[in-house]
Order: structure tokens, then C-alpha cells, then sequence
């Protein structure tokens, strides 16, 4: 077999129905002009996912992680079958390659579980029978075939864990943006696209909250050697940033107003609670300057989470606005959204300017 190209389609990919026969049509192309399968890593369209969070927290306002794993996973199994339809009207044969069929076996975490063994042996044989194999983002099993979680925004971990089993030397992640920016495009005017960032600092953003790639995938590709292309999931489907073992010194804002600052009585307390939050595959930041800490944005119910793990109770003291330089991170402290884009804003106008010009690829 040839080797495939791995590709991850986010999300905003899929805006529509349409959206899908729009893709296959670009994969299609891809096929003819590089002659080889392709293994397709994809997203639900957006605010599926919610409205099945919505619907779970309405039947039961403290469901188990077992039951959220279990449904919250099916939106994007829905965006795998619809582009596999879309690709068979075009002409090309597809399959989807679910959780429990991948050979991807994680602990029982279910909601933020952790991989331990991935097969190859059915990615391979589904590659060697159709010309695209479609696996839907973030699911997993556990080793007594339950559906498993790998948490929030984590098609882009599934997609390097694809990489991985097939020895792929890059993968390739489309969403919204091109790349890496100095800070989110979307919030702070003045963002600058960054055209190579090494593993390591993608991965310190990613940790403070930044909407780039899933932590995890960051660090798994650095372990497998895997490049990560950043590319616009728009035709041309251009790329922006390259993720690898080099990358010039960069200075960048983070804000996620979904992140949270959580405060402690005591440096045990929260150390405590970090550890236990980190245990659970839960990202989490211990700041330095106090027993604070940060829940890095997502989903996750902190008062549950905490009364579940028996935690000290925590007073929420804002959202964090982190300046990057190199390894360095400063975090300061918002009350609310709009104050935390002024912050962000002010810290960005104040970074130095790289020292090179910025490429775009």
C-alpha cells in the first residue's frame, strides 16, 4: 500500500450539508493527483455536540461519565457517515472506522480518557480496501469495548494517533485559520501569523488556553516525529504553520474566555486539586504566585468535579490573559470577558516585533 496522507478536518469545515459534497470533491482531486489513500480525521458540524450536552444535562443534571462519553461522541460519527456518502456519490470508496474499531484502546477515564494501546492492524486493513477511511474525532474504547472520550477538541489528537500507527511523517490539520497566531485573530486586531513554531511552544499555548491544537496532539507528534501542517480547511486549503523540532523564538497573548482561574485557602489545596484535576486528564495550570489555578477552557462542571473528588471548595477569581515569550508565560487576571479582550489587546500591542518577517507557506 502506498502511504496514505493524514488529514483532520475541524468543525467550522462543515457550516452545511453542502459542506460535505464540497470536500469529498477535494478529496477526490487529492486521489487523482497524489495517487494514494487517505485517512480523514473529522469533526461534528458545529453545535451538534452542544445540543446533545444540552439534552443530557436536561434527562439528568449529573449524568455519569460513562453515559456522556457514550452520546457525546455520536455527533461526530454523524459528520464521518455523511461524508463517506458524499464520497461514494463522488465516485471514491469510503469507510468509517468508529471508536470501538479502530484499534485505539484508552483507559476507562471515559470523558478525558488517556490512550494505552493503538493497533494498527484495522486502520491498515480498511486503507488497503478503500481509497478513504474516515474516523470521527476523539473516540476511543476502553479495553471492555466502552466508548471513551479523549476530550474537548480532540480530533487533532486523534489525527497524530492515526499518524503515529501508520508511520506517517506529517499530518495535516485544517480549521478556520491558517495557523498559529501571536494571538486570537478573532479578539486582538494586530495578530500575526506565525509560519514555524517548535513543538514545545505550541504546546505551552495550547496548555494556557489557546485555540491552536489539542495539547496531547502537540506532544504526541513530537514523540512520533510527526510534523503538523496548519492549513485553512477552504480551498486552496492553504498552510500557514508548520509545528516541528524548529522554530524561531516567538512572543504571543492567550485568551480563552471559556478558561478559569480557581482560588484556594492554602498552597496544599491546591496543589491538592491540581493533582487530582491532572489525574483525571483534565488540563490544568498551577500558577505560581499564589494557590491558584487555571481550568484551562472547556466544558468540564467544576462544582460537580469538585464535590465528586471530595476537593476543598473554590472561590472563581476571573479569567486568565497569558503573555508568551519562549518558555516563559506570565499570567494576569480579568474579571469578565470584555475586560480580559481589552487585557489581551494591551499585552499583545506590546510584544516586540519578531525579529524576521513572517512567512506564509
Amino acid at each position: 500500500m502506498t502511504s496514505p496522507a493524514v488529514l483532520k478536518f475541524g468543525g467550522s469545515t462543515f457550516p452545511a450539508l453542502q459542506s460535505y459534497a464540497d470536500l469529498a470533491t477535494a478529496l477526490s482531486q487529492r486521489i487523482a493527483d497524489e495517487q494514494r489513500p487517505l485517512a480523514v480525521v473529522v469533526s461534528a458540524m458545529p453545535g451538534e455536540t452542544e445540543k446533545l450536552r444540552s439534552m443530557l444535562h436536561q434527562a439528568n443534571p449529573q449524568p455519569d461519565d460513562a453515559t456522556g462519553a457514550g452520546l457525546l461522541t455520536l455527533p461526530d460519527t454523524i459528520s464521518a457517515h455523511l461524508l463517506s456518502t458524499a464520497l461514494h456519490r463522488a465516485g471514491i470508496t469510503a469507510t468509517v472506522l468508529a471508536g470501538h474499531q479502530q484499534g485505539l484502546v484508552t483507559d476507562a477515564t471515559f470523558m478525558w480518557a488517556r490512550v494505552e494501546r493503538l493497533d494498527a492492524a484495522p486502520l491498515r486493513q480498511a486503507l488497503d480496501q478503500h481509497q478513504v477511511v474516515i474516523i470521527p474525532g476523539g473516540q476511543a474504547a476502553d479495553q471492555h469495548g466502552r466508548p471513551t472520550w479523549l476530550g474537548k477538541n480532540s480530533s487533532d489528537l486523534s489525527a497524530v494517533l492515526v499518524a503515529a500507527a501508520l508511520g506517517a511523517e506529517r499530518c495535516e490539520v485544517h480549521s478556520d485559520v491558517d495557523g498559529i497566531y501571536s494571538a486570537d485573530p478573532n479578539a486582538v486586531s494586530g495578530a500575526r501569523l506565525l509560519s514555524e513554531v517548535a513543538y514545545d511552544v505550541a504546546a505551552l499555548m495550547s496548555l494556557y488556553g489557546a485555540k491552536v491544537l489539542h495539547r496531547r496532539s502537540v506532544r504526541t507528534a513530537k514523540q512520533h516525529g510527526i510534523t503538523l501542517v496548519c492549513r485553512h480547511n477552504r480551498a486552496p486549503f492553504p498552510s500557514g504553520t508548520v509545528i516541528g523540532s524548529l522554530g524561531a523564538p516567538t512572543a504571543s497573548v492567550v485568551l480563552n474566555t471559556k478558561s478559569t482561574v480557581l482560588a484556594y485557602d492554602t498552597t496544599a489545596q491546591a496543589d491538592l486539586a491540581h493533582s487530582i484535576f491532572h489525574t483525571e486528564g483534565i488540563d490544568t495550570v498551577r500558577l505560581e504566585d499564589g494557590p491558584h489555578l487555571i481550568i484551562v477552557g472547556g466544558y468540564l462542571d467544576i462544582e460537580r468535579f469538585q464535590r465528586a473528588h471530595d476537593l476543598p471548595r473554590a472561590r472563581v477569581l476571573g479569567i486568565p490573559v497569558t503573555e508568551i515569550t519562549g518558555s516563559r508565560a506570565i499570567t494576569h487576571i480579568a474579571d469578565e470577558p470584555e475586560q480580559a479582550r481589552r487585557l489581551a489587546q494591551k499585552l499583545h500591542d506590546a510584544l516586540p516585533e519578531p525579529a524576521v518577517g513572517i512567512r506564509v507557506l
